[in-house]
């Protein structure tokens, strides 16, 4: 009897590890057997919607770095992933071509221990830069070899700058004469810009210290006013920033959307100046 349940034991383990093993490798070229959604984000397609998309000709895969960091007393830890969402959905539809990669959320904010810059303040998440490059280049590599050409690595935060460029030319050493190309985009992160762009359109703002402005809260709030606490700060009077009023939720969100336009075209016209000079060499 011991016997006979140890090789019906066997036989149902094996027979469990041939249908994991199909499950876990269906064939690369199998038909898709429903619709594709309409997305850009990786994450939110099927690996068969990836393909065929890639095959369709969406061969640009856009990398974008955030952060978990403090920022201010009303913006969650997560601001500049909040922004990313709402941004690099624009961007992408703009180029027609492109695909997002998951936002890549963990990057430099200053030493671990003892803790500096961001690091002194709870809830902040901090990489190495070593970690940090290493994570880029293997998200680089993957996509690479899933057939994206045009890689574009863009940034939200200043720490992020510097890792992304060195990942950007270590890559495209490494692909030197083949197709792949890394493109990392600093004009993406030009918040000098950007302000100087929101102040040309009447917006007057005076600084009060925070590590929060009025182009950040309405970009935040054209994605979720919660990450802002809008609801907590009309509730405390404390629905403005940098002296600008931000009670109105629709007005405020139109700004984002505004702003949201202006950098995806700062952002494209330089991958377009950049592709160029690529092609030209």
């Amino acid at each position: 009897m011991l016997r006979l349940c140890t090789c019906v034991g066997v036989l149902l383990t094996a027979g469990f590890l041939a249908f994991a093993q199909k499950a876990m490798t269906p064939d690369p070229n199998g038909p898709r057997p429903i619709d594709a959604v309409d997305s850009v984000w990786i994450e939110d397609l099927t690996w068969m919607e990836v393909r065929d998309a890639v095959k369709a000709g969406k061969t640009t895969a856009i990398i974008a770095t955030g952060g978990v960091e403090q920022n201010g007393p009303y913006l969650v830890t997560g601001k500049h992933n909040v922004v990313l969402k709402g941004l690099c959905e624009i961007i992408a539809r703009k180029l027609g071509d492109a695909l997002v990669a998951p936002v890549v959320v963990f990057v430099p904010e200053g030493d671990i221990d003892p803790p500096s810059s961001h690091m002194k303040y709870p809830g902040t998440i901090s990489l190495t830069e070593d970690t940090y490059e290493r994570l880029l280049t293997d998200i680089g590599a993957s996509l690479k070899a899933h057939g994206f050409t045009r890689l574009v690595l863009l940034g939200d935060s200043g720490g992020n700058q510097k890792g992304m460029k060195a990942v950007a030319d270590k890559l495209n050493a490494k692909w030197a004469g083949g197709k792949a190309r890394a493109y990392f985009i600093p004009e993406f992160y030009d918040y000098g810009g950007l302000n100087k762009w929101v102040a040309s359109q009447g917006v007057k703002q005076v600084d009060e210290g925070f590590h929060d402005d009025f182009a950040m809260t309405a970009q935040m709030m054209a994605v979720d006013p919660t990450s802002v606490r809008h609801k907590q700060r009309i509730a405390g009077k404390k629905a403005t920033i940098n002296g600008v009023d931000i009670s109105d939720v629709a007005k405020t969100q139109e700004w984002g959307k505004k702003i949201f336009d202006y950098r995806a075209d700062v952002t494209i016209k330089a991958l377009k100046a950049a592709t160029a000079k690529d092609a030209g060499k």
